[in-house]
């Protein structure tokens, strides 16, 4: 697969070459129109090609110009060199129109979410799907739309003010090529093709999903895995121990098709308060996921509060912080949190003047009751042996390192 770098390099070319915006647009239309949508695979070391307006989403997403700082842009926050995710240790990246206003969730990678299914309950009652931490965008389109206008992202005051700074980009000819002359005249219609050229861009620019990572490369016999990579891939599958693939599945879909990590469901983990978060300065604030604060649709279903989309584990090694909260800025205390929330909670929480371990401490105590205990390696009591040893976390971190895409540093645990 070709990397965003090598595939990015032509549309930088464009968006700054004295062909402008016009031009690059009629170029990238020719050539679209001159392959005449074949099928065939891309020869060796070409770039991949880009409809028109994916082309003009790839502008937009790194255009930090769309925002009311000018410095933040949808790459911003989900960086390439970071598998589309942040780039930092903040817990909650800064936005806003200087630059200071904290969010309130980490941010996610953006990679391998065009599978994603819509929201739906399944025949059991169990929500899966959409987009967001808390499933409440419908498509990508949708879920790029909320940063444009987020007070604490890039902090436009209205879709006018957006299409305003829009029609002063250098790419403004280029996008009325595209989806019309006067269509910035329709500040409603043209933020509605903003969205789409974004979800564009990321279905079909191959490095939002390479699938070229050494455990693909493994799964299709091109490569081997180290022993402590192969340990790490059996605990990971296996339900008395790491239990992974319960929610992550790795293994080929029924098609063949390599696997997504997640099974695109929601689970309430219990994960610790984290006080990095600026908005949990006021202990009355509290983000239950599936029931609020962002989504609102939910709010009576109390039994779906502190639930939390399960995201893909593909570049989990590149992460810098984990978590809805991104309260853990470790592999190891992610895996040592899901061995050890039970048996060992001292670890993970703070205590009471009495000496009491607040468990649970970032869930008001009415929905304690919707954390996930029935499954392994979370099913066990304080005073058992946890489900894995310190040694076997090693290895399950050894496997997860062969899930970061190519264009990604390989780790060396």
């Amino acid at each position: 697969m070709l990397s965003f770098f090598h595939n990015y390099s032509m549309l930088s070319f464009f968006h700054n070459s004295s062909l402008g915006g016009a031009v690059a647009a009629l170029l990238l239309g020719a050539c679209m129109a001159g392959c005449g949508g074949s099928s065939a695979p891309e020869p060796p070391g070409t770039v991949a090609r880009l409809s028109p307006a994916a082309a003009v989403g790839a502008q937009i997403f790194s255009d930090a110009g769309l925002s009311a700082s000018g410095k933040q842009s949808c790459a911003s926050c989900h960086d390439p060199a970071s598998a589309h995710a942040q780039p930092n240790l903040l817990a909650a990246q800064l936005g806003g129109a200087d630059g200071t206003v904290a969010g309130f969730r980490a941010t996610p990678s953006l990679r391998y979410l065009s599978a994603t299914p819509a929201f739906a309950f399944d025949q059991d009652g169990a929500p899966s799907g959409g987009f967001d931490r808390d499933g409440r965008a419908r498509s990508l389109a949708d879920q790029a739309m909320r940063p444009f206008l987020a007070p604490h992202e890039m902090a436009n005051a209205s879709k006018e003010e957006l299409v305003g700074r829009l029609k002063g980009a250098s790419y403004a000819a280029q996008f009325r090529l595209v989806f019309g002359a006067a269509i910035l005249d329709d500040p409603e219609q043209a933020f509605d093709r903003v969205a789409f050229a974004l979800q564009q861009f990321q279905k079909e620019d191959p490095a939002f999903h390479p699938f070229d990572s050494l455990y693909d490369q493994f799964l299709a016999g091109k490569a081997q895995l180290q022993p402590a990579q192969l340990r790490g891939l059996a605990l990971f599958n296996d339900a008395a121990k790491g239990n992974c693939s319960a929610c992550h599945t790795s293994a080929r879909g029924a098609d063949g098709a390599a696997p997504l990590f997640t099974d695109f469901s929601f689970d309430n983990l219990g994960v610790p308060r984290n006080a990095r978060i600026a908005a949990t300065a006021d202990p009355r604030y509290v983000d239950l996921g599936l029931c609020g604060p962002d989504r609102s649709d939910l709010a009576a279903r109390a039994d779906l509060c502190g639930a939390f989309k399960v995201p893909t584990l593909r570049n989990v090694a590149t992460r810098k912080v984990f978590f809805h909260n991104g309260v853990f800025t470790t592999l190891k205390d992610v895996v040592g949190f899901y061995a050890r929330r039970d048996t060992n909670p001292e670890e993970w929480y703070p205590r009471a003047a009495d000496g009491t371990v607040l468990k649970f401490d970032d869930l008001p105590a009415a929905y304690h009751a919707n954390v996930n205990r029935s499954e392994g390696p979370y099913n066990r009591q304080a005073g058992m042996a946890p489900a894995l040893s310190s040694g076997e976390i090693d290895d399950l971190i050894q496997f997860l390192g062969t899930l970061n895409d190519a264009d990604q540093p390989q780790p060396a645990f």
